[in-house]
């Protein structure tokens, strides 16, 4: 029997564009706890470091120990009864900057990150389709308003 392909594919990743979809039918996050360990797996994989390193820098951020054993278990797909904390998963990601992966998670249920300047940029695009939209009402209304000399009066 062969190796069991991973719940979490970061090659699947680059393939998600536009707006992710929301969740919204039964057992849509089933496979969720096996993707989220899958996604540890990833990070711890492709970190330079060694889980003993990766482990101290969890520990340090969260000012809880976190081991390597742990994070082993957090990594494996098989281990239900040692799924990875919310916090922990931040962590994890924030000592490791795989801010990717956690992109990736998210998108299963329908959201996006932004991380650092990517705020700005989103809000500065927000703003400008807003001024675009304010200029065109804007537009209409100056359009509608017929040209008065002063002190006339529309009866």
């Amino acid at each position: 029997m062969g190796k069991r392909k991973p719940a979490f594919d970061l090659g699947q990743m680059s393939l998600a564009l536009g707006v992710p979809e929301t969740v919204s039918s039964d057992g849509a996050l089933a496979m969720l706890r096996r993707q989220t360990a899958s996604a540890v797996g990833a990070i711890l994989k492709g970190e330079p470091r060694n889980r003993f390193e990766v482990a101290g820098a969890v520990s340090a951020l969260t000012d809880d120990e976190v081991t390597k054993l742990m994070l082993d278990a957090y990594a494996s797909e098989a281990r239900e009864a040692h799924a990875i904390s919310f916090d922990r998963m931040l962590a994890l990601v924030a000592a490791t900057g795989r801010y990717d992966v956690l992109k990736g998670l998210l998108r299963t249920i329908g959201c996006d990150l932004l991380v650092g300047e990517e705020a700005f940029l989103a809000r500065v695009g927000d703003l400008e389709a807003r001024k675009r939209g304010i200029e065109a009402e804007l537009k209409r209304l100056k359009a509608v308003i017929e040209p008065r000399e002063q002190g006339e009066h529309r009866k």
